[in-house]
């Protein structure tokens, strides 16, 4: 590899971020339909009635280890709702087992999310974040089951469930 080969490459790895988030999008954009109003506390706020694990999940963007939440083997039919709010996001009937040691889901209420480009791990993925809190909930992937081939993948702290 010569000189300008190295310079080239290095500037293409430098701009990829820009021409990716151009195209693919990298604001907030709602993942259904309707009007959520949004909650806003500060950081002590949200600090006062958050545990510690559940505010470094919800509020600092954190990932819990799989296999780690009892939300994972949930049967029953009931609602999940976000920890921060208890805005609904997911029902049992949109909950199966992807294998990944995190509850997972298809799709979501319309209008329960919203997405953004996430360059944590370099690759771009789409993390998701409760319409009405903001709290980070986890990341959507293109490998789950029919009808939508989706796998929203949740930590189990960002939820809680209520059985119906």
């Amino acid at each position: 590899m010569n000189r300008r080969h190295f310079i080239l490459g290095s500037l293409g790895l430098t701009v990829l971020p820009l021409i990716v988030s151009r195209t693919f999008g990298d604001s907030d954009m709602p993942a259904g339909s309707g009007k959520i109003d949004k909650i806003v506390k500060t950081e002590e706020e949200w600090r006062a009635i958050l545990t510690p694990e559940e505010f470094h999940i919800l509020r600092e963007e954190g990932t819990e280890e799989a296999h780690s939440s009892p939300l994972n083997d949930e049967k029953r039919k009931g609602t999940y709702v976000c920890a921060g709010c208890a805005l609904p996001l997911f029902t049992s009937d949109m909950k199966y087992d992807s294998g990944t040691g995190w509850p997972s889901f298809y799709t979501t209420l319309a209008g329960a999310v919203e997405t953004k480009r996430d360059w944590k791990m370099i690759i771009p993925r789409t993390e998701y974040h409760c319409a009405r809190c903001g709290g980070h909930q986890g990341h959507v992937f293109d490998d789950g089951p029919e009808p939508t081939g989706q796998r929203w993948c949740n930590n189990g702290l960002a939820l809680d469930f209520i059985p119906a």
